[in-house]
């Protein structure tokens, strides 16, 4: 995590599921540093974890384990105002020969977990007089995803979520959004882009001319959790660098 942030979140309460490593981590850290107490779950406890962030072991596939880590941290912060729905992923496979169990896989922990977290969410933050969900989408949702089909599909209806949300429970304060994260630098970028001159070389691809990095999505989390977005809900907003470069314009230069 990197760079600091104006905005004071203090006597807030907040959630970050995958919130042990890579982006989670580093908005997890983000959020305790603005004043929230955070709570962050994994299936294994982390050696450390930043200051003001505590952690809760939970499979967020299971329903019943998703909504045990929201009353947990509930009754240990005495509420709950921030839902980040930042858990998922998946590994490249090819769509023709996936297992149905693989593609149940995907889909529990991209979209599944997400529904089961906002469901279990809703009443703490009905109790705490509004509040936000906030889930970190992907590129891959919103464009054709060759290798991870079934995780586009996932994050897709992931927005469609946010959006269907966003309008069920506006009208009781809770502001729904989504983030669209990018090509992201991570722990495990190396297996999806190469090595660092493949990393870089992606980077020059983009407007920004890097890739995107943890302190970003969680920069839009800061905004997305304060009150000058007060009247932000259902939006999709994309942390990507400015997009991709369209294939199309280097086939029409080669010519």
């Amino acid at each position: 995590m990197n760079g600091s942030f104006a905005i004071d979140l203090t006597g807030r309460v907040a959630i970050v599921t995958g919130g042990t490593r890579g982006l989670g981590r580093d908005i997890a850290a983000a959020l305790a540093a603005s004043g929230a107490q955070v709570v962050v779950c994994g299936r294994n406890a982390p050696a450390d974890l930043p200051q003001g962030v505590t952690f809760f072991a939970a499979d967020i596939r299971d329903p019943d384990q998703a909504r045990a880590l929201v009353d947990h941290a509930a009754a240990l912060h005495g509420r709950l105002d921030v839902l980040v729905n930042n858990a998922g992923g998946s590994p490249h496979a090819d769509f023709a020969g996936a297992s149905p169990r693989f593609l149940d896989a995907i889909l529990k922990l991209n979209l599944q977990a997400p529904m089961y977290m906002a469901q279990a969410a809703y009443p703490h933050l009905l109790a705490a007089g509004g509040g936000n969900v906030i889930s970190v989408a992907s590129v891959s949702g919103i464009r054709p995803s060759p290798g991870t089909a079934a995780y586009g599909a996932a994050k897709a209806g992931l927005l469609n979520l946010t959006q269907s949300l966003a309008q069920e429970w506006g009208p009781q304060g809770i502001r729904v959004n989504a983030i669209i994260a990018g090509l992201m630098q991570t722990e495990n970028a190396e297996a999806t882009y190469g090595g660092a001159e493949a990393q870089a070389a992606v980077g020059r691809s983009m407007p920004l001319q890097r890739m995107g990095l943890g302190s970003d999505i969680a920069g839009a989390v800061l905004w997305l959790c304060s009150d000058g977005a007060s009247w932000v809900s259902g939006a999709r907003i994309n942390v990507d660098g400015g997009g991709e470069r369209p294939y199309f314009l280097d086939l029409v230069k080669g010519e």
